[in-house]
């Protein structure tokens, strides 16, 4: 192992490291990642963030694909891929004429990929399944004996869910690969609803929704390549996310304060709270010399029939906390994107730029008050510039602009713009190659 090699070694382990230890902390200022599991993440890389997350037919051994496990098996043979990225976001908020703007940073993802065997190809990475952060208030004045005091109601809530994975890609024949990622997801969900008085001697109420889950994660993947002529072909890609009851409780405590002290308590727990739905993909790319690449992707998410736990009161007064279905709806997504490189064999480093840009329109999967929640657009350019060196011109830095809104379909709902900016490192080396001397 070179010195080089080692470096890269080293800065991969630390980061993994550091990705690990703040992957609590989250991106996101969004109200509605009060709902479910939050706001879920795309599952995105580097290579197709400026695509609007369009994957499950992209096939590139020089890139690393997490959201088709079967892409794992075109790995190049002497190549180490680690990819990880990050994302730097503004968002608008509005409702009823004001108007809130809200800025954060996030780790979107830390991957890495090799082959192992000819045709078999290996890779590992930590990647967010989904974010949850928020904070609200109101005041309004209320009648307290003779007077009137101010009530203040708050809401909070953070915390969101990570995926670590070891996933396997094989192609038994040329044509046709599967693969597998098999993930372990964990994380902690906390919502806090608060009610306080500028008159200590009036008591207020907290409650507390908190969840601490682990459990684990299984998507499946193939793809098939359909060769049309020398310079055209089509790469058919299908995954499978496999849905099932997740054996974690959640609790529920509701307290009673006076003078910020507590005064009575209550604690409720719901046991196997949640689960994870299936998720079904497919998606075509039509690929011509190349130089340009252009998919489809759709994806279906089995939400409807989904548990979450809510709390009940029977006709005695008595709450119980226990799980139900009618929280979720199904999701729909459909994206498209597209990818142009001049010349990928050019000498020139201009021509060897890729340029990238895709769409995308998702239905929600949570309902809020019985009404379905909001729906998503997305519009997204990027680049990828390759970054040179004497031994590979191969890995690249990406960069990616996204706009994207969140329209709700009820009035009186918050409307959300976001302006992000995506930027990733692959880094591609020949640490397999052997040299000849002479």
């Amino acid at each position: 192992m070179t010195a080089l090699q080692r470096a890269l070694l080293t800065s991969a382990m630390a980061f993994f490291a550091i990705c690990s230890a703040s992957a609590q902390t989250n991106g996101s200022n969004s109200p509605y990642s009060r709902y479910g599991f939050g706001l879920l993440g795309d599952g995105g890389n580097a290579f197709n963030k400026g695509m609007a997350g369009t994957a499950y037919g992209m096939r590139n051994g020089e890139e690393l694909n997490t959201k088709n496990p079967a892409t794992y098996s075109a790995i190049d043979s002497l190549a180490f891929l680690f990819d990880f990225g990050l994302s730097l976001q503004n968002g608008n908020l509005s409702y009823n004429g004001t108007k809130t703007n809200a800025k954060n940073t996030s780790i979107d993802y830390i991957t890495a990929g090799f082959r192992i065997a000819p045709r078999f190809g290996m890779s590992v990475g930590l990647i967010p399944y989904s974010t949850i952060g928020y904070e609200t208030s109101t005041e309004s004045t209320v009648q307290s004996g003779p007077g009137t005091v101010t009530q203040t109601n708050t809401f909070t809530g953070d915390g969101g869910l990570h995926e670590v994975y070891v996933g396997l890609g094989w192609a038994p024949f040329k044509p046709f690969s599967i693969g597998v990622n098999a993930g372990y997801l964990w994380g902690d969900m906390t919502h806090t609803s608060s009610m306080s008085f500028d008159d200590t001697s009036v008591r207020g109420n907290t409650q507390t929704y908190y969840t601490d889950m682990r459990t684990y994660k299984v998507d499946f993947g193939a793809q098939f390549i359909v060769p049309i002529n020398k310079k055209n072909s089509l790469t058919i890609g299908l995954t499978y996310g496999l849905g099932h009851d997740i054996k974690s409780d959640a609790f529920y405590y509701n307290y009673v304060t006076e003078s910020s002290s507590v005064v009575s308590g209550d604690t409720l727990k719901c046991a196997d709270a949640y689960q994870l739905p299936h998720t079904f993909g497919a998606g075509i790319t039509w690929t011509h010399n190349n130089s340009l690449r252009i998919g489809v992707d759709y994806t279906f998410q089995k939400w409807s029939n989904i548990k979450s736990p809510a709390i009940t009161t029977d006709d005695y007064g008595t709450q119980s906390y226990v799980t139900q279905t009618g929280s979720f709806t199904d999701m729909h997504k459909i994206s498209a994107g597209m990818e142009y490189i001049p010349d990928i064999n050019s000498i020139r480093w201009r021509k060897r730029v890729r340029y990238r840009a895709g769409i995308s329109f998702s239905t929600p999967y949570t309902k809020i008050d019985g009404s379905d929640g909001p729906n998503n657009f997305l519009a997204s350019v990027g680049v990828a510039l390759p970054i040179t060196n004497r031994f590979n011109n191969r890995s690249l830095f990406n960069i990616s602009a996204q706009y994207e809104r969140v329209n709700p379909k009820v009035a009186g709902m918050i409307t959300e713009n976001y302006f992000r900016i995506s930027l990733g490192i692959t880094f591609n080396e020949r640490w397999f190659m052997k040299w000849k001397a002479e």
